[in-house]
């Protein structure tokens, strides 16, 4: 399993305004571009959204769908990434102060990340979590100065 945690500095409600757009996520998740609202009304469990992820030269399509919703402290996601298979993604959100924890544990669950999952897979997934959380820090510093992130 890989979990990594990031220290946001702005309260949970911040977090929860860009977690709740579908179109920010390929803004901040790495490895993704386009997001877009595919079903239902995100983030209610059940809903999901599509995205283009991008693997070196390859491009496919990628979607992801809300399996937990337990706002404000926690939202949980299964990604499906084609060949790649699916991943639970959890996010543990917690008041710290005036600031949010959030604790970010990813774990491959079916095909071929499922079958090659390693230590060595974890540590990869440990570099991606290090950016998608600085993004995501970002996107929320954007978000409650009035604007979007960088793209």
């Amino acid at each position: 399993m890989a979990v990594r945690h990031h220290l946001i500095h702005h309260p949970p409600s911040a977090l929860w305004s860009v977690l709740e757009r579908p179109d920010q996520y390929g803004e901040w998740v790495v490895g993704t571009q386009d997001s877009r609202l595919l079903e239902g009304r995100w983030p209610e469990v059940g809903s999901s959204i599509e995205y283009t992820v991008r693997l070196g030269p390859k491009e496919f399509q990628g979607r992801t769908t809300v399996r937990r919703l337990e706002r404000p402290a926690a939202l949980e996601l299964e990604a499906y990434s084609g060949v790649l298979g699916t991943a639970r993604i959890a996010f543990d959100i917690r008041p710290w102060g005036d600031r949010t924890l959030v604790l970010l544990d990813e774990h491959p669950l079916q095909g071929l990340g499922g079958i090659l999952h390693n230590v060595a897979l974890d540590a990869v997934l440990q570099i991606r979590h290090r950016a998608m959380l600085a993004r995501l820090a970002e996107a929320v510093d954007a978000q409650a100065a009035g604007g979007r992130p960088a793209g």
